[in-house]
């Protein structure tokens, strides 16, 4: 019932959004007689020093807090109230920015750009989930990240789809995740955060377009559990290859599972692992023959990949502003007849750099896609040949187990469990 208030709350804030994606000027602007201007509209100060150190401590707490209400507490309603939270300081009051999704871009920069300087703030928000991740699993995306938190209250009636379709679409973060570190790293564009579909419904000024896009990953995630986090998110990748070494993760269980299989089906995310015995194990023959298959064609695959990333690079170094001046110079057949020209082109003209180094710096920018290519395929290639290889490995279960790569630590699989933590079953005793 909570959730379902909490559900209609965010409806009538997002309708918000709507209104102002159709609202048009009814009333045109006042003229004045007197020589009265409009004045120009002014930009806002960048957010203080001290409000952004605010948010750096409330992003720790409430890493602390989730963490221990998701490890100790084994609290799913806590985890719930935490992403209610989330969304209106970090989605609502704090406009979704600074963003840990979108701060993969300024690190990235930051990198291959020693002219970029990145806020402290903007470190922070990268690093300190992936600290707790690596401890203690991806309880960032639990109930702290605003994007995530927004799509778990949606999940109202999730549906399970086949184990085969989840790791296919499971590659998609890790080649988002590629494509954003590319074009941040040639200073071409931040894709994350210009193709985010959930922060216009937190700032209330999204495009017409995005404002679609994101209704229908909501609406899809009432059935298909957290579409972004899951199929799409970039930081979602890099969480869910820190989580396999953390040193604790959430259990299903706080004891000995008893092989109930209450919660066989309770995770939406199909991240909960089933017992794999050893009289399911195929022969050894076999799956070592198949195993080194693999691992064989893992380098081909790699260099397949980055050959044919390469051959893409000049459609990736389109989306680069200074290629597509150069293009626009090159194929431009008005260009010196100033009431033809783009505007693009009329700033360039008088910016005095001439065309030729102009197309001289463009070069070296598609240059830079080349080996850009090469990478950016070569890690994909060897994305889908270690996706095979784990499917390739037995892992023996006796339990029912979360998997630490693709659980989200949202708790949910917790209330299936018929065995009590000691801090609930002290609660029900001090009850009788």
């Amino acid at each position: 019932m909570k959730r379902k208030i909490v559900v209609i709350l965010l409806l009538v804030i997002v309708s918000l959004q709507i209104y102002n994606t159709f609202a048009v000027q009814r009333f045109p602007k006042p003229e004045f007689e007197s020589g009265h201007t409009q004045p120009p509209t002014i930009t806002p100060d960048p957010r203080s020093q001290a409000l952004a150190v605010l948010d750096v401590f409330v992003l720790a707490a409430a890493l602390t807090l989730i963490t221990w209400l998701v490890l100790k507490k084994h609290s799913r309603n806590g985890v719930f109230w935490m992403s209610v939270f989330s969304i209106l300081y970090f989605g609502f009051f704090r406009e979704g920015c600074v963003c840990s999704v979108g701060s993969i871009q300024n690190v990235t920069l930051a990198l291959f750009n020693p002219e970029y300087s990145i806020p402290i703030t903007v470190i922070a928000f990268f690093v300190l989930p992936i600290i707790y991740t690596l401890f203690f699993g991806r309880t960032f995306c639990a109930g702290v990240c605003p994007l995530g938190a927004l799509q778990d209250i949606f999940a109202l009636k999730p549906v399970h789809i086949k184990s085969w379709l989840e790791k296919v679409l499971g590659i998609i973060p890790f080649i988002y995740l590629g494509l954003a570190v590319l074009y941040a790293a040639i200073s071409t564009d931040f894709v994350i955060c210009r193709y985010d579909p959930f922060v216009g419904f937190f700032r209330l000024d999204a495009t017409f377009m995005m404002f679609v896009i994101g209704a229908i990953l909501l609406l899809m995630g009432v059935f298909i559990a957290r579409p972004y986090c899951r199929f799409l998110c970039p930081y979602g990748a890099l969480l869910n290859l820190v989580s396999r070494f953390s040193k604790k993760h959430v259990t299903i269980t706080p004891t000995q599972c008893i092989q109930c299989k209450l919660c066989e089906d309770s995770c939406p995310f199909e991240a909960i692992d089933k017992p794999a015995f050893l009289k399911d194990k195929e022969e050894r023959p076999t799956a070592m023959r198949r195993f080194l298959i693999i691992t064989i064609i893992i380098p081909l695959m790699i260099f397949i990949g980055g050959f044919t990333g390469s051959q893409f690079h000049e459609n990736l170094a389109k989306v680069n502003p200074k290629v597509q001046l150069a293009n626009e110079v090159l194929n431009n057949t008005n260009y010196g007849e100033t009431s033809k020209e783009a505007f693009e082109i009329t700033a360039f003209k008088a910016a005095g750099q001439t065309k030729e180094d102009l197309y001289k710096e463009a070069a070296g920018i598609i240059k830079q896609f080349y080996y850009g290519g090469w990478i950016l395929g070569g890690f994909i290639g060897l994305v889908f040949g270690l996706t095979l290889l784990s499917l390739s490995v037995f892992k023996y279960r006796e339990d029912y187990t979360p998997n630490k790569g693709t659980c989200l630590s949202c708790a949910r699989c917790i209330d299936y469990c018929p065995v009590m933590p000691e801090n609930k079953l002290n609660e029900k005793n001090a009850d009788i």
